[in-house]
């Protein structure tokens, strides 16, 4: 008779335990034991719980390869299991990973903790277990197209039409669900969207902010500025845009006459535009795009373009703006010269032109859906116990269900897009459509991105600067875990499900993105710890910098505007407070784009960091000492952005670790 005890472990999340039966059967080379009721009297499977059982087997069962977990329902409760660790009677241990719902009827078997490879497995049982693995998630985890000419997503329609797993656990779905209205709430709007009938000036919108968060008192202390202006392109909330400029283009003909009083008198355009000092942000994205209709009025989207110049003593200064691509009479070159309220209605075109790109490709785009992508694909193609699915895993969590949430809620076409954005509606399609003609996987990488922009010198880029350090702190704990796994190139080659992984992300989830760059098979190590830091590096830091700061730049409205109701002025001197008022957004559009900037940009409720990982896909200590250093390397950043932070007034922590989440989760 051999005894193996079993210790077994529920999630600590809200409404993890169980009362309906578990059984438990241990497996080994030389046969199974009987199936063992895992009963303490009662007192088992509770939240967080650890039970500890004894299973009794005649024999003895040799090297154990499984344990399998049965669930039977009697009252219809669910269970989440955390792992499950055997002690043989020789006294060595293993763990068994679980981190899965057992909903209804339900058997899992678990295969031991170790990450392995698929030609790393020679025995029949493991192979057999990984195909059928993969079958029944290739069942559940299927391809859907939401739009055409987009980045495909999960087949499902409600979230729960999402498999358990890829939830929201109790506390962030409760609080998901009500937090548009709890904004309401707690930023004071509620009693101003009943009550108001129209904006006056821009004193009115201080009533929508009567909680500013610092950020946001500087902004509205600060907008009007051109130094602030100019500062937004490196360090708002789409610091992406801004690219150098060593000639301008054709359909931008700014003089030497037009910009010489900003620029000064020791100095020329043509000398700036050598010297690598002038710089452009192009919205030509935008050009074409049908626009929204909101309440039965019509609204209008521009494609401006925005030249800026790096001034010695003033920053990053705007010197010159064309609201509308095609140069003309109708489309004047606005100049900081001009009248006051003329050169501040131009520059929130350019910001209303920003909320568009920024909110549709830098935020739902580049992050969002391409994240999916390689979720779906991970799901589908890789065992869990496959090594780069215990590294990916971590950073796909909840991921699919904000994301099914957002197309149910946020860009459907009765969401809140269509609602208060100018590109709502069709827009909405046609620019996500646009984008995915040419977006690049390599330009989602902070190296290939600022070297691509020309934005190397540019100084108090301090976006830039956080990124690269973040960058090769991801690309330095990928390339360590990939050479544990993966001896030689061959080695990347020879790995079927890795491959089939990669080709599902190409041929299926980036299947109409003609210029993504992403090759059908990964030839090598280096190619792979690209590929792997991409994905890690978008689901968290990129995520973080484009998404967490969006109550900050965009809850003044008149900074960032979601929507505007007139078209721009066809010539100088029309701009008038009256224009301006009703150009921007109205109040019904005011009060929610703050709102809805509040609840995607606050700290969520069971958020897991960058470099946390609660839940021990892998146990190998070398794996652990690789973690442990990657959490150093953290701090360290942690360390020197709270250094630099620390007498400045107007502070940039979006990219603080403390501060991104693992995965793209809200």
């Amino acid at each position: 008779m051999a005894t193996y005890k079993l210790f077994v472990a529920t999630g600590t999340n809200q409404f993890a335990g169980t009362n309906d039966n578990v059984y438990a059967t241990v497996i080994g080379k030389q046969g199974e034991s009987g199936k063992k009721k895992l009963d303490n009297f009662g007192k088992d499977h509770y939240r967080g719980c650890v039970g500890e059982y004894h299973v009794r087997s005649k024999v003895p069962l040799g090297d154990i390869l499984f344990v399998e977990l049965e669930k039977r329902s009697t009252i219809g409760d669910d269970w989440f299991c955390r792992y499950v660790e055997v002690k043989c009677p020789d006294g060595t241990c293993k763990i068994f990973p679980c981190y899965r719902w057992f909903v209804g009827n339900m058997t899992i078997r678990l295969r031991e903790s170790s990450a392995r490879k698929v030609q790393d497995d020679t025995i029949h049982d493991f192979h057999y277990h990984r195909q059928k693995e993969l079958q029944e998630r290739q069942q559940t985890y299927r391809w859907k197209v939401w739009k055409s000419g987009i980045p495909k997503c999960i087949d499902a329609i409600f979230v729960q039409d999402i498999p358990p797993e890829h939830r929201f656990f109790n506390r962030k779905s409760s609080d998901f669900q009500t937090s548009v209205a709890e904004a309401f709430v707690t930023l004071g709007i509620k009693g101003i969207f009943n009550s108001l009938k129209s904006w006056n000036d821009f004193e009115d919108f201080r009533c929508v902010l009567s909680k500013p968060t610092p950020g946001v008192a500087y902004v509205m202390e600060h907008w009007k500025e051109d130094w602030f202006f100019g500062y937004q392109f490196l360090n708002g909330c789409n610091p992406r845009m801004i690219k150098s400029c060593r000639v301008l283009p054709v359909n931008f003909p700014v003089t030497e006459d037009m910009v010489q009083a900003t620029l000064g008198p020791n100095t020329t355009l043509d000398k700036e535009l050598n010297a690598g000092t002038i710089y452009l942000v192009d919205y030509n994205i935008l050009d074409g795009i049908p626009a929204n209709k909101i309440r039965g009025k019509h609204q209008y989207i521009t494609a401006p373009l925005c030249l800026l110049y790096e001034h010695p003593e003033r920053g990053l200064i705007p010197l010159a703006i064309q609201i509308q691509q095609k140069p003309g009479q109708d489309n004047p070159i606005f100049l900081p010269s001009d009248s006051e309220l003329d050169w501040l209605l131009a520059k929130m075109w350019v910001r209303h032109a920003e909320f568009q790109v920024y909110e549709a490709l830098s935020h739902l785009l580049c992050t969002h859906l391409v994240c999916e992508v390689f979720c779906i694909a991970t799901m589908r193609q890789l065992p869990a116990v496959h090594p780069v699915y215990k590294l990916l895993i971590p950073h796909m969590r909840d991921t699919l269900e904000i994301n099914t949430n957002a197309r149910l809620t946020l860009v459907s076409d009765i969401g809140i897009f269509k609602q208060i954005v100018s590109t709502g509606g069709e827009g909405l399609g046609v620019l996500l459509q646009k984008e995915c003609q040419k977006i690049e996987f390599m330009s989602l990488l902070p190296k290939s991105d600022f070297e691509k922009r020309g934005v190397s010198q540019l100084k108090n880029y301090v976006y830039r600067d956080d990124c690269l350090k973040v960058w090769d702190t991801i690309e330095s704990f990928v390339s360590g875990i990939v050479d544990l796994f993966y001896s030689s190139d061959d080695d990347v080659k020879e790995d079927k499900e890795l491959q089939n992984w990669i080709d599902d992300v190409v041929t299926e989830g980036f299947k109409d993105l003609p210029n993504f760059g992403l090759p059908r098979n990964i030839e090598d190590k280096k190619a792979l710890v690209t590929i792997l830091a991409g994905v890690i590096f978008t689901s968290s830091a990129l995520h973080a910098a484009i998404n967490n700061g969006q109550y900050d730049w965009c809850s003044w409205v008149p900074n960032t505007p979601c929507t505007m109701r007139c078209p721009p002025p066809p010539q100088k001197g029309l701009a008038t407070m009256d224009l301006i008022m009703n150009t921007l957004p109205g109040i019904p559009e005011s009060c929610i784009q703050v709102a809805i900037t509040w609840v995607l940009s606050r700290e969520q409720p069971e958020a897991v960091w960058l470099g946390q990982y609660p839940e021990d896909h892998f146990t190998e200590k070398a794996v652990k000492h690789h973690i442990d250093k990657f959490q150093e390397a953290l701090k360290k950043i942690e360390k020197s952005i709270e250094e630099r932070n620390a007498n400045r007034q107007l502070k940039y922590e979006y990219l603080s670790p403390r501060k991104i989440e693992n995965s793209v989760a809200i």
